[in-house]
């Protein structure tokens, strides 16, 4: 489950942001999660529950934007919304695609106290 090793990566970005402010926690956090970055949301809250304890993210309110994918097609530069890595470009059907968005995992916002 890499999830948890994520929510611990964001557990030590709040913790370095929080004592170079010189806080005490994190009162809100926001995160920008892609659809194509290989998370599974219910295993990122599970993982999240477990590992904040204890933490300055503990009361922290959490946001989740999720970042629809798109691609632009190398052949016809048409740029489409993808479900899945292995689309073709719905306008000339090429299969030559590369990433405009959707692979995003930030810490996009912190509100510390």
């Amino acid at each position: 489950m890499h999830e948890l090793s994520l929510v611990m990566g964001i557990i030590d970005i709040a913790e370095e942001q929080v004592k170079k402010n010189h806080g005490s926690r994190v009162d809100q956090i926001e995160l920008e999660i892609g659809t194509m970055a290989g998370v599974v949301m219910e295993s990122l809250d599970f993982a999240w529950d477990v590992a904040v304890k204890n933490t300055v993210l503990r009361t922290a309110a959490r946001q989740v934007i999720r970042v629809q994918a798109k691609a632009r097609c190398m052949n016809c530069n048409n740029e489409f919304f993808i479900e899945s890595r292995f689309e073709p470009c719905p306008i000339c059907h090429d299969y030559l695609t590369a990433f405009v968005q959707g692979k995003e995992l930030r810490v996009k916002s912190l509100v510390i106290s």
